[in-house]
């Protein structure tokens, strides 16, 4: 039994919610009253409703992703149904932009846009000190206020609450800064006004509790940790003076910023104790102004190269579909470009139109057409029709299971061995999934005899084709997950 409960529906089991927790840590006296509890969506909502309703709370905190928005929605739904005194406060970024326009901002009480770690116990000290709780309002006193960010010194840290198990079986996520500089527009991270840096201190002994406690992988939600140097260089020196066996540290960095300093620290790394997320996302300069990417292409080339040439780092790097003006044409000559540097995966992921992200403003000069339905994706534009969209979702697909996964490392060059990567797999895409019929559901000792059949009767190949288990950061499932990852 608890006054509040603090709940959300996570993308998987493996996934931790890092910003409940941050609602829990900040609750103060409230904490005693309080309870934290972690759904996944394929989880049904009833049941996820009925375990919610029997710790019979007065509050419930909900957190609203693009992942989880559509089951969010029934669940609401149904607890207003089940228990209309129930008072629902909705945040996360889902819920932060276009607020009046979701049918799910109708049936809460209270929505707190924007980064609510202090707002949300502010707003329940509210209302526990009311004689009694008041029934549903269609005002919600919070939603046109967005709340200002908190000053980062101030937060309780979350690390604490992390539990034994999540440390032995979740990702385990950590942020040493908020913001970011950038205003590329496809991106919530666009609407930030500054970087902030929680107190390196502070932050440091809270990790150490955490290795003491035996974690040994983290994965950064950081934008750019590599933005302030001197950050994340101490932070990297004290993983490795701290560097035990199984150690997995996963970080999103800018792509054309690695001095000497962070190079020569990332050498002393063993192999695949560290995975960098680049985004490159698009190489088509043209493109990148039009949607405020600012990026040095040859820089962020170089970097990558040496990288693979010279450290343990497994490279994660990104590409978007979709971009307004990036024609197929364009995209493939990025897409080889990035093949050549050899990362270890390339997620070629499709464009969403996040509430609130101004890549909106394009829509109708490019003729951009979304999904209504979350998570929102690009279904065609003016260079891309509906059809070519649809390819390049299965490429997408086909890629990950083929070449991202590491089960077919020798084997998948041999797609376009001597020639376009990019053509060759969009050929085999389209050839795999007129066999199959499928992108889903294809079972890896049949994916791999699809993969010699088509080998041998378009490519000419007489050898044999074998596969291996996923290892490394694919097996740990320290994966992307998208702009709204926290």
């Amino acid at each position: 039994m608890a006054d509040i409960i603090l709940a959300t529906l996570n993308a998987r089991y493996a996934h931790c919610a890092f910003g409940l927790r941050y609602l829990f840590a900040n609750l103060g006296d409230l904490q005693p009253r309080a309870r934290l509890l972690e759904f996944d969506i394929n989880q049904r909502p009833l049941d996820v409703a009925e375990n919610i309703l029997g710790n019979n709370p007065r509050i419930l905190g909900l957190g609203l992703h693009v992942w989880n928005a559509s089951q969010t929605l029934i669940l609401v739904r149904l607890l207003k149904q089940l228990r209309p005194a129930l008072i629902v406060i909705l945040g996360g970024p889902e819920i932060s932009h276009e607020t009046d326009q979701q049918e799910i901002s109708r049936l809460a009480d209270h929505i707190i846009p924007g980064e609510a770690d202090l707002a949300f116990a502010q707003l329940c000290r509210q209302l526990l000190s009311l004689s009694a709780l008041p029934s549903h309002t269609p005002v919600h006193s919070l939603a046109l206020s967005p709340t200002p960010p908190p000053d980062l010194a101030t937060l309780a840290l979350p690390y604490d609450f992390y539990t034994d198990d999540d440390i032995a079986h979740r990702v385990i996520y950590a942020e040493a800064s908020r913001g970011c500089p950038y205003e590329c527009e496809f991106c919530l991270s666009a609407l930030d006004e500054t970087v902030r840096q929680f107190p390196l201190d502070r932050f440091l002994a809270a990790m150490q509790r955490l290795l003491d406690r035996g974690c040994r992988q983290f994965k950064f939600v950081d934008r750019t940790f590599n933005l302030d140097l001197k950050t994340s260089a101490a932070i990297l020196q004290f993983f490795l003076d701290r560097y035990r066996p199984g150690l997995f540290l996963h970080f999103e960095m800018v792509p054309d910023r690695l001095p000497e300093s962070l190079r020569v620290l990332i050498q002393d790394f063993p192999p695949i104790s560290l995975q960098f997320e680049v985004g490159i996302q698009t190489f088509n300069e043209e493109v990148a102004q039009r949607i405020g990417r600012r990026q040095d292409n040859a820089k962020a080339e170089q970097n990558l190269r040496w990288l693979r040439a010279h450290s343990g780092v497994h490279l994660h790097a990104d590409l978007i579909v979709g971009l307004p003006g990036e024609s197929l044409d364009s995209f493939a000559t990025g897409f080889d470009r990035l093949v050549a540097m050899e990362p270890h995966e390339i997620q070629v992921g499709i464009l969403k139109r996040l509430r609130g992200a101004p890549i909106a403003r394009h829509t109708a000069q490019w003729r951009m057409i979304y999904d209504p339905q979350p998570p929102y994706e690009i279904l065609q534009n003016r260079d891309l029709d509906f059809a070519v969209i649809q390819r390049l979702r299965r490429f997408a697909r086909y890629w990950d299971l083929i070449a991202n996964s590491g089960r077919f490392v020798e084997t998948a060059p041999l797609i376009w061995k001597n020639s376009s990567p990019f053509r060759e797999f969009l050929a085999f895409s389209d050839w795999l999934s007129t066999e199959t019929g499928s992108t889903h559901g294809i079972a890896l000792p049949r994916l791999a005899r699809l993969l010699e059949k088509y080998l041998r009767e378009k490519k000419e190949f007489s050898g044999s084709v074998t596969h291996s288990q996923a290892s490394g950061p694919r097996a740990r499932q320290v994966r992307h997950s998208g702009p709204d990852d926290k």
